[in-house]
């Protein structure tokens, strides 16, 4: 593939070119970066050690946090890296590896919030039923459909983008390898693959957000028809972590890669980015237990046993 675009590196601008602000920044990405990887290792920990969490909506959950774990890592090591050295280059196969796992990890994690949203609907619609409905070989099914059906759909764009030859230019100005800087890179027609890459992040975000909204609707006219305010808020209290994570990831993606870009939104873009690389999966688990009486249960009596 060298030999085909003339490339061997990258090199990504990143943030800045002053040095104390790197320091800055890195130091800021680090803390969080392993904030966000250990929350989500607790979540993972918990949910196979504890029995109470050997349910559905917890084995969802837990790969969920793998996803995240896998997405934030596929990014964020390499910013520190260059911001740690003060350099700015990525390999060519590094940079194409880095764009293909954030979006393809991405991808799975908008079907498995979906398969989630499906998860919620069927406690709360149709809760006499629910473990029928929800055995271990349906959730097998979702999680793997999520995990397939990403790989598949991000692949056929990869595989179209590396079709077509690159200018000689490696310039990226961004942090990571995102889809955009590198389009620019390329030369020839770009029309076919940005339709591409435009009707596979409509069915692959809108669409699982759609799923994700239906399943809603239904589960808040079912909670509105509770007679009870407890069992309404109880209810309610369910599906609000969930809730919360859909809104945080759907929002800065939509932001990203729906509305149009131009050159003096750069900046704000990056900053959403790191939203959505970083902040974004560092608050999901604690989005999750901290809301969570059962995950916080199982927390205390891991920390416990490890006392004794």
């Amino acid at each position: 593939m060298e030999n085909h675009t003339g490339i061997s590196e990258f090199i990504l601008l990143g943030f800045t070119d002053i040095r104390t602000l790197q320091i800055l920044f890195f130091i800021l990405l680090s803390v969080t970066y392993l904030l966000t990887i250990t929350g989500n290792v607790v979540i993972v920990v918990i949910t196979l050690l504890d029995h109470r969490l050997q349910t559905p909506m917890y084995f969802f959950l837990r790969n969920f946090s793998i996803l995240e774990i896998g997405f934030t890592t596929s990014v964020i090591p390499q910013a520190l890296a260059n911001l740690a050295m003060g350099s700015k280059t990525i390999s060519y196969i590094g940079c194409l590896t880095q764009s293909f796992l954030y979006f393809f990890l991405g991808t799975t994690e908008f079907f498995l919030l979906s398969a989630m949203s499906f998860d919620r609907y069927v406690a709360i619609c149709n809760p006499l039923h629910y473990s029928v409905i929800m055995n271990n070989h349906v959730c097998m099914l979702l999680v793997l459909s999520s995990w397939v059906g990403g790989f598949l759909i991000i692949m056929g764009t990869f595989a179209l983008f590396l079709y077509i030859p690159m200018c000689g230019q490696n310039i990226i100005d961004h942090f990571f390898c995102d889809n955009g800087p590198l389009i620019k890179l390329l030369c020839g027609d770009t029309r076919i693959l940005k339709f591409v890459g435009f009707i596979t992040a409509v069915f692959s975000l809108l669409g699982t957000l759609t799923i994700t909204m239906v399943s809603y609707s239904y589960i808040i006219s079912t909670i509105l028809r509770i007679p009870s305010a407890i069992g309404r808020q109880k209810a309610f209290s369910t599906c609000a972590s969930h809730i919360i994570v859909v809104s945080i990831t759907y929002g800065s993606c939509i932001f990203l890669y729906i509305k149009p870009t131009s050159s003096s939104g750069l900046d704000l873009g990056k900053g959403v980015a790191i939203l959505n690389t970083v902040v974004s999966p560092l608050l999901n688990p604690f989005i999750y237990s901290l809301r969570n009486k059962q995950v916080q249960e199982a927390i205390t009596g891991v920390w416990l046993l490890k006392k004794l």
